[in-house]
């Protein structure tokens, strides 16, 4: 019998580099996750918790009001403690610098320069040393107070009352930092010296906005309701989220609506997103998950 082939060895593109990270709440630590993963020896230094807190109490808000998120975040990540305004902290921390590729922060650029971590400066005393930099937004504008919710609005990204479903800028802002450490280390080995780079979360919002901007997700674009093999539909006992958007997908779920396909307009007709918003009420979740694997038609149904 022949063995089963072997999964190939997840890549580890980071191993044996070192990366500390100042940076707390959402953004640095989700970056973190993914630096981990690509094999990089990551260590986060946070503040003493509030005062008054038992000992051990996170320095992280996120370890105060999400210990789930906190706990998943810095699964496997060695975390320190730092009062980075005491001179204790400024030693220990330039100590573990001297042996670190890669510092990850997230303070605003004046609070940096208040504990003398600003770039110049850094660069000075750790020449080797990358600093990427999460700010809110970018340049000038890194001052301004914002946070996740106000990013995306500006991005053009909160359409209604409803919160968004999850926190977007956030989330691409950390895949973009950690993207800025593989850059860093890359330019570290070309040019044997550190650099500076800054991600904005404003940026990372801008960025996913992007298929809004060209009129993609708007209502009379193909993925924003106008097509009708690319909605949400009510079924008999919740909901379905259909994505036939390509023509043999189209194609698949309109024969199993009973809908003619007459050209490449057919799914932007009104009767057609009636005639497969009819038949689909008609079917139970069990009954779609069935024609979707019978069919070929991507769908997944919800409560």
């Amino acid at each position: 019998m022949t063995p089963a082939p072997r999964p190939a060895p997840a890549l580890k593109p980071l191993r044996g580099v070192r990366v500390l990270s100042l940076a707390l709440n959402l953004p640095g630590p989700a970056a973190f996750m993914r630096l981990k993963a690509m094999g990089a020896t990551c260590i986060k230094a946070e503040p003493p918790g509030p005062r008054g807190s038992p000992a051990g109490t996170s320095g992280d808000p996120m370890g105060q009001y999400n210990a789930t998120a906190y706990a998943t975040l810095h699964q496997g990540i060695k975390v320190i403690t730092l009062d980075l305004k005491s001179d204790k902290g400024q030693t220990a921390l330039h100590k573990a610098l001297d042996r670190t590729d890669v510092l990850l922060t997230s303070f605003r650029p004046s609070a940096l320069a208040k504990l003398q971590l600003g770039w110049k400066a850094l660069h000075k005393r750790h020449p080797a040393l990358s600093v990427v930099a999460i700010v809110g937004a970018p340049g000038q504008r890194a001052e301004e107070p914002g946070h996740d919710l106000t990013y995306l609005a500006d991005a053009g990204l909160v359409t209604g009352l409803d919160l968004p479903a999850t926190l977007f800028a956030d989330m691409g802002g950390a895949l973009m930092a950690s993207e800025a450490v593989l850059k860093a280390v890359l330019a570290q080995k070309a040019a044997g010296k550190g650099s500076f780079q800054e991600v904005a979360l404003s940026d990372a919002a801008a960025w996913l906005a992007l298929p809004r901007g060209w009129g993609l997700t708007q209502s009379g674009g193909a993925v924003g309701g106008a097509h009708a093999g690319y909605r949400v539909y009510p079924c008999k006992d919740g909901r379905v989220a259909v994505a036939a958007l390509e023509p043999h997908f189209a194609a698949a779920l309109c024969a199993a609506a009973g809908v003619p396909v007459t050209g490449p307009r057919t799914l932007f007709e009104p009767q057609t997103h009636a005639a497969i918003a009819a038949f689909l009420s008609g079917q139970t979740r069990r009954e779609l998950d069935r024609l979707a694997s019978d069919r070929d038609i991507p769908l997944h149904t919800l409560v």
